[in-house]
């Protein structure tokens, strides 16, 4: 994915953590209604890798 979603990406869940939802939401669906096909997959798999970067949850 482009170097620009993985960033919404990972500030959308900054955001998360930080209790503004909305916000979060907005950036991370703009992030990905601006990726191409190609690039949901890789979208979806960031997604469910980085669980954690959004709830703020330590890894046990």
């Amino acid at each position: 994915m482009r170097p620009a979603i993985r960033s919404a990406l990972e500030h959308a869940a900054e955001l998360t953590r930080r209790n503004r939802l909305v916000d979060a939401l907005a950036l991370g669906e703009a992030a990905i209604n601006q990726a191409t096909d190609a690039e949901q997959p890789e979208i979806r798999q960031w997604l469910a890798d980085h669980v954690r970067d959004f709830t703020g949850e330590d890894a046990h």
